[in-house]
């Protein structure tokens, strides 16, 4: 999976997405060379819900049935 920036170049490429324990492991590399792992906790998911309004997050649910 990529992360695209604005101009369409990569942001970072996700290579695995893990669970361990409660938090979610997401490893990759961030422009092309430089690699990272990074940890999403239940407080960040709740968090960035508190970022959406209705509207994005019904678009989030949808969006993977958009080609």
């Amino acid at each position: 999976m990529k992360l695209l920036n604005l101009d369409k170049s990569t942001l970072m490429e996700v290579t695995a997405l893990e669970r361990e324990e409660s938090q979610l492991i997401i490893r990759g590399t961030i422009l092309g060379s430089m690699p990272v792992t990074c940890a999403l906790t239940p407080s960040e998911v709740r968090a960035a819900f508190g970022l959406m309004d209705l509207r994005t997050l019904i678009f989030l649910m949808t969006m993977v049935f958009r080609s």
